[in-house]
């Protein structure tokens, strides 16, 4: 059996927590998931107590739910959680970019760009996994570039909370070439300096992707009801 590799972190406490949250963050487990503090510990190989305390710490994070007498279960999320975090990212990203300065330097444009071939390499090859994960370098560092460093760990807290779902809003082969002209659009706007164009065609992409997901699920939704009354 081969054991998972603990992330590098100060404590064991701290390794056990950005494991299992990366491991929720991209959809190890299902929504509503058991996590058995034993179990884990035992497939860890590390005592109970860090686990203890990282399951803490992920309900916190509104990651996980801690229902009395019952456990820890990852948590399931509605639509309308779904719909109030995209309102949230709507008025991160546009606050960063209109807090942007319009004259970028060159290295800010090159890795921005950089973030943006990497994303149309995962449309490229339809690899929707990577697409996303390009997807996410490329929204972070739309927050990075205003130098806000408390609304880039704000921000990171609440994407961290729907990462696992955004893969659904590609499913339409449509979307999935939809979005990816957006992120080239955004992308033309902020190396231009086009900063209030930029803030509109984000916005406009997020409420796109919120609807689209919000779609999904709810197609999902009903269909595990149908299944639950047959």
């Amino acid at each position: 059996m081969e054991f998972p590799k603990l992330p590098i972190a100060n404590t064991i406490r701290d390794q056990v927590y950005q494991l299992l949250k990366e491991e929720i963050c991209d959809g190890k487990y299902e929504p509503g998931y058991w996590l058995q503090e034993k179990e884990v510990a035992d497939r860890l190989r590390v005592s109970r107590s860090p686990v203890r305390e990282a399951l803490r710490q992920l309900t916190r994070d509104g990651l996980v739910r801690d229902i009395p007498n019952k456990g820890v279960f990852v948590r399931e999320f509605s639509i309308r959680d779904i719909q109030d975090v995209f309102d949230l990212r709507i008025m991160m990203e546009s606050f960063a970019l209109l807090h942007t300065s319009p004259r970028l330097d060159t290295a800010s444009k090159e890795t921005l760009l950089e973030m943006l071939g990497r994303i149309d390499q995962g449309h490229t090859a339809g690899d929707r996994k990577a697409y996303i994960e390009a997807d996410i370098l490329f929204h972070h560092y739309l927050i990075e570039l205003c130098g806000n460093d408390f609304l880039v760990k704000a921000y990171g807290d609440i994407y961290s909370m729907i990462k696992q779902f955004c893969i659904y809003s590609l499913i339409d082969l449509q979307r999935f070439d939809e979005s990816m002209v957006e992120h080239r659009e955004i992308a033309h706007a902020v190396v231009t300096g086009q900063l209030e164009e930029a803030e509109r065609l984000d916005r406009t992409h997020l409420e796109l992707t919120k609807e689209k997901l919000a779609e999904v699920l709810r197609t999902r939704l009903e269909a595990d009801r149908h299944r639950t009354k047959g």
